[in-house]
């Protein structure tokens, strides 16, 4: 009997030791796992972050590069007669590099109304265009017009009873971002968003900084870059924005008369080319090694004005964006 209790309780201590290792075991292992787990987490991060600063630098490389090319002018012409730098009123420069692609938006500022000029009335339709109800958009008008230049009224008390306080400068707008802090303009009225389409596809939709500019010469719209939003407000039919949008995507508008019909009487609001201020929106997309291009896009924009006096490279830098808004999806990218 004190043998077989003796076995027994060494059986249970062996047991219990078993149990214990095998606890043990599991620990390891999970503690294994959450740091295997964390670690490719984290060289996933660390791959993205690498992936993104490279696609930024493409980018600001793209930018500076297109610069470059509208200091040129259209250069030799292939056998399409196509000009191999830039052609005064091309919205699109494409340019291949070894590590990627990047794409270009030519905006003249001349596409937008002048924040500093725009009357109230066309102002308020502006906003209405971008959702604002009749009455917002009185009201909104109104603050602007009081931002810049307007007299006295209650505003200014509102003002100076945020905080921090400010005054209204009662002056012209230096930059566009001023307007966030007038009265009833806010970050989704300032920059747009994205919305469905009833077949719930996601559509971009612009802000107030896609139709207004500081730097616009306040004359005719440049067709191949006006946004849609100001050709409704201007006054265009909606077939004849959907028309222009068409036509801009299978190339850029070399003739007003090819397109003037369809924009009913306010036809001559609108002009082929610009001023010599344009933003160059550039976004870039890296090659993967299985020659395919990345999913992930970094977009920066310059304020440019071209033929610059004060400069002696020709051109002068106004306005410099890190992180632009990105464009609408370009069906550019060849596969």
């Amino acid at each position: 009997m004190r043998i077989e209790g003796t076995t027994s309780m060494r059986i249970r201590r062996k047991g219990g030791a078993l149990l214990m290792v095998l606890w043990l075991s599991a620990a390891l292992s999970a503690i294994a796992f959450s740091v295997a787990n964390l670690v490719r987490s984290e060289i996933a991060r660390t791959d993205t972050s690498v992936e993104g600063l490279r696609a930024y630098y493409l980018a600001c490389g793209a930018a500076e590069r297109a610069v470059n090319y509208m200091l040129y002018g259209p250069g030799p012409r292939n056998e399409a007669g196509l000009a191999r730098f830039y052609e005064p009123g091309q919205p699109l420069i494409l340019l291949p590099f070894p590590e990627g692609l990047a794409a270009v938006e030519v905006i003249p500022e001349s596409s937008k109304f002048n924040i500093n000029t725009i009357s109230a009335e066309d102002l308020v339709k502006v906003l209405m265009v971008l959702g604002l109800p009749p009455e917002g958009a009185q009201q909104v008008s109104q603050a602007v017009l009081h931002w810049r230049g307007g007299s006295q009224s209650t505003l200014d008390t509102v003002y100076l009873t945020r905080v921090p306080s400010f005054r209204a400068p009662h002056a012209s707008l230096e930059q566009l971002e001023e307007l966030m802090s007038v009265m009833g303009i806010t970050p989704e009225l300032y920059y747009g968003g994205y919305s469905r389409s009833p077949e719930g596809a996601i559509v971009p939709r612009p802000g107030l900084r896609d139709c207004v500019s500081v730097y616009s010469g306040g004359g005719p719209f440049d067709i191949n870059s006006v946004s849609p939003a100001v050709m409704q407000a201007i006054g265009v039919p909606p077939m004849g924005i959907e028309a222009v949008v068409n036509l801009r995507s299978q190339g850029p508008i070399r003739q007003m008369a090819a397109v003037a019909p369809m924009l009913g009487p306010v036809a001559g609001r609108f002009r082929t080319g610009g001023d010599l201020i344009y933003t160059l929106r550039a976004t870039a997309r890296l090659r993967r090694p299985d020659g395919k291009l990345s999913d992930l896009r970094r977009t920066v924009a310059m304020t440019v004005q071209m033929q610059s006096q004060t400069s002696p490279e020709g051109f002068r830098v106004l306005a410099w964006q890190d992180n632009a808004a990105a464009p609408p999806v370009f069906n550019v990218w060849p596969n």
